[in-house]
């Protein structure tokens, strides 16, 4: 008996625990998860935006824009970073799935790529990544005119002469941008220098006027010329002002020299032109005062005149690239106001010389006119753009 009361408690407290165990154990499988139990899904609206760079990689070819797009959210902001410090720029599309540079990825340079991502459900993140570009094999050089804080006359043309052959002048040309302080109307032109470069010109329609301010932002940076040109590797910037309007009128049948400023005439000075009826004789049309040279050696040798002569000249300013300048010549002082007697150039006293040289500036325009010349100054020969009409000369222009 005693046995048998032991046993039936034992089976009463193994079934009470058994049901006060019961609804524990069903109550648990609703609750917040243990430390062994998986984490919860991620929403859809919440997965991390899947970001995709190109170019990517080591030493990828240059000249192409850096282009991000991201798939399951949106762009916010893209910085994209050389390692110089430089930036290239660029614009999120309206819908929030693509950034693409303004410019091309230039040789040579590491970049940084940051890219800020927003999900549907309003989480941001930045990704980064990097890519660098391949060395330029070739790289095109250039020199330009006039020099930045430069004050020029009003017939001063922006001059750009290419160390290597343009071949994409329409991709080169849409990076030349030109800024004036009044809104200048212009036009680029491509031509031939006189050294046999690839050049490129801008010039007003008409003379500039006073106090222009002018700057030029060439953005080349990461632009290929084409074939056998090879890669511009830096932008370029000039700013200059434009001066006073002074025009030297060259009368070669009067043997006349006229400086008028801001329509008013200065003074006249007898001079003598190039010999007529032979290699001697002047160029006429519009030559533009590009440098004064002051003291220099002139040898007729190095402009295919022989040995006709060898001297140091004064006040020496130069029209064009072939040799022809303003300067004294004293030797020739009774052919002044009286005869053409020189080897090309436009000849005056000293004296005159002395103060012409004084007022003048580069980029003043020297409109010569005369019978018996060599005909008209090429553009590529100094700054001959002048002696083109304006619809000619935007011919010229790539675009």
């Amino acid at each position: 008996m005693h046995r048998t009361h032991v046993f039936a408690h034992t089976r009463v407290r193994a079934a009470v625990a058994a049901a006060l165990l019961a609804p524990l154990a069903a109550c648990s499988s609703g609750g917040s998860p243990t430390a062994s139990d998986p984490k919860p899904a991620r929403s859809a609206d919440d997965r991390p935006v899947q970001v995709t760079v190109i170019p990517t990689g080591l030493r990828v070819p240059p000249g192409k824009p850096v282009t991000v797009t991201a798939a399951g959210g949106s762009l916010t902001s893209v910085t994209v970073t050389a390692a110089g410090g430089g930036r290239l720029t660029g614009e999120v599309a309206a819908d929030g799935g693509s950034w693409v540079s303004h410019r091309n990825a230039a040789p040579g340079t590491a970049y940084t790529v940051a890219a800020t991502t927003r999900t549907a459900a309003g989480t941001t993140r930045t990704t980064r990544s990097s890519f660098t570009t391949a060395e330029a094999g070739k790289v095109n050089k250039v020199d330009w005119r006039p020099g930045s804080g430069a004050t020029v006359g009003v017939a001063q043309p922006i001059s750009l002469v290419f160390d290597n052959p343009v071949r994409n002048r329409a991709e080169v040309e849409k990076q030349l941008k030109v800024t004036t302080s009044n809104g200048t109307e212009g036009s680029w032109g491509w031509i031939r220098d006189w050294s046999g470069r690839d050049r490129v010109d801008w010039r007003p329609r008409t003379y500039w006027k006073p106090g222009t301010e002018v700057t030029l932002h060439a953005e080349l940076n990461g632009i290929d010329s084409g074939p056998d040109g090879g890669w511009f590797v830096r932008d370029y910037t000039t700013t200059f002002t434009t001066g006073t309007r002074q025009i030297v009128k060259v009368d070669l049948d009067t043997h006349r020299l006229t400086l008028v400023r801001d329509g008013r005439t200065v003074r006249r000075i007898p001079v003598s032109g190039g010999t007529p009826g032979g290699d001697k004789r002047s160029w006429r049309g519009t030559a533009v005062l590009m440098a004064k040279e002051g003291t220099i050696n002139m040898n007729s040798e190095t402009v295919g005149l022989g040995d006709a002569y060898d001297k140091m000249v004064d006040y020496s300013m130069r029209l064009t690239w072939s040799g022809m300048y303003a300067h004294a010549a004293p030797w020739n002082a009774a052919w002044f106001g009286r005869a053409n007697h020189s080897s090309g150039c436009i000849g005056m006293s000293d004296a005159d010389a002395a103060w012409f040289y004084a007022q003048v500036r580069p980029g003043d325009p020297f409109e010569i006119t005369g019978e018996d010349t060599k005909g008209v100054v090429e553009p590529g020969n100094g700054f001959g753009a002048w002696n083109l009409s304006w619809p000619e000369w935007r011919e010229k222009s790539a675009l």
